[in-house]
């Protein structure tokens, strides 16, 4: 390892958070600085955590351990909630004329070792990390798959062979992780009866490998990588309206979100107790759908502000809506229900106020499908070897894992806290906001929502 590159590197970020930290400053008396880490955002401001002594800026996320230059840190930042997004990437771009470590052909440019000798070559090149934060995930499709690759529409004209895949998705978040039951949006590092800290070592191995082009690192850095994002909490604290989002007995903020009590499977609509370490001791025994509970206190006050977030949070728990053809819930014979049903946003969305299925179980929303792709996108044609049947998809998703038909297009869906500072949505940044992902939910599932009402969830959505 290069130690002084290292030092330089680690300087050069602790020098940054810092000028950003102090720029904003604490909005509540109760953290030490030493381990929190405040920032501005459009809808007020965001607070990371962590539960150890200190976020320590010299733990090997934070080192340049590859090749590449790059680090964990070039594609979580705290000030996105640790992730990236297109706006912050744009900047950095500027900045460096594209030769910030996170701009590299290996899956930073829509096509594997593109042409980046100019900086309009390169502007356009890395056009998708640009504009919606998309990294390349490149695989093969699986040696015994149930299916073929028959047809790629690419606008980037990468030439790749019909044996493989590239899917542009959005890095996930490296904090709130105590609440993941699956790793990566396709579940390819997650382990059937493992641990989730066994398979966030995996990932962090993983990714020096292949996105900093790196040895693997040592057990002792890999448990110190994932020790430290164990540790991180994030949330927003203020809201620009609403003021301070722990006023009034409210309880937002990373600090109570640090002991809400998680175990696999709970709260699990579908009363599934996985095996597995650290799964519930016992089943869930169903869904209760008060899933958010953190702005009941706001229920009848007179800040007109903190009421909208309040009815925002009592809408996504309480308005039901027909659920019906979700691949994964009930939208294929094989899957657990085998009917529509009348639920809430909470069926999925069940860990209690994080927001991400308590237990793995990736679904096809229909966010792949060829009336929703957009001219960046390529437009796969899958062909089922048995059946002969087709369909096309701009993200295979966890088919390209499993090889399975049956898996075609189907997601994890992520943790919902701290949804202010890390637009666009969804895996493929498919809402630059979250007016367009309450759009999306409300049109695929035919809710109704007045104009009041999806203001009203988009300001609960921002206050998380």
């Amino acid at each position: 390892m290069d130690t002084k590159r290292t030092a330089q590197t680690v300087f050069g970020i602790a020098v940054t958070i810092f000028v950003l930290v102090t720029a904003v400053g604490q909005t509540t008396g109760d953290e030490r600085r030493a381990n929190q880490l405040t920032f501005a955002n459009r809808s007020g401001v965001q607070r990371t955590i962590t539960t150890a002594d200190a976020i320590d800026m010299k733990n090997p996320f934070f080192q340049d351990i590859g090749t590449n230059g790059r680090t964990c840190f070039s594609c979580h930042r705290p000030a996105q909630a640790w992730t990236i997004t297109p706006e912050e990437l744009r900047q950095r771009f500027d900045e460096t004329d594209g030769r910030d470590p996170v701009f590299r052909t290996n899956d930073g440019s829509n096509c594997e070792g593109a042409d980046v000798s100019t900086l309009r070559k390169r502007r356009r090149a890395y056009s998708l990390l640009l504009t919606k934060g998309l990294i390349r995930v490149g695989i093969a499709v699986p040696e015994h798959a149930e299916f073929e690759i028959v047809d790629a529409d690419d606008p980037y004209d990468c030439g790749a062979p019909l044996t493989q895949a590239s899917m542009y998705r959005r890095p996930l978040p490296t904090t709130n992780l105590g609440f993941l039951s699956t790793v990566m949006w396709d579940g390819r590092e997650t382990v059937k009866g493992q641990a989730i800290r066994s398979d966030l070592l995996t990932q962090a191995s993983d990714a020096t490998t292949t996105h900093a082009q790196g040895a693997a690192p040592s057990p002792v850095q890999l448990q110190q990588i994932v020790d430290f994002e164990l540790a991180l909490f994030t949330a927003q604290i203020h809201d620009n309206g609403a003021g301070s989002l722990r006023a009034q007995d409210a309880t937002g903020g990373p600090r109570r979100l640090s002991t809400e009590p998680f175990c696999i499977g709970i709260n699990d609509p579908l009363n599934i107790l996985p095996v597995m370490p650290g799964a519930c001791a016992t089943s869930s025994g169903g869904l209760d759908p008060n899933v958010f509970t953190i702005f009941n206190a706001w229920e009848r006050t007179k800040v007109p502000e903190r009421r909208a977030i309040a009815q925002g949070q009592q809408l996504f728990n309480t308005r039901e809506f027909v659920i019906d053809n979700v691949p994964g819930l009930n939208g294929a014979p094989e899957d657990p229900v085998g009917t529509p049903l009348r639920a809430t946003c909470t069926l999925c969305h069940d860990t209690p106020n994080a927001g991400n299925h308590s237990i793995s179980m990736p679904l096809n929303i229909g966010l792949t499908t060829v009336a929703r792709r957009t001219p960046d996108l390529p437009l796969y044609t899958l062909r089922n070897k048995a059946t002969f049947e087709t369909v096309q998809t701009t993200d295979p998703g966890r088919a390209m894992v499993t090889g399975k038909w049956a898996d075609v297009s189907k997601f994890k869906g992520p943790i919902l806290r701290a949804l202010a500072a890390r637009a666009p949505y969804f895996h493929n940044g498919a809402a630059a906001t979250l007016e367009e992902a309450v759009d999306f939910y409300d049109a695929r599932f035919n809710i109704g929502l007045t104009a009041r009402e999806k203001a009203d969830l988009v300001a609960f959505l921002k206050a998380l």
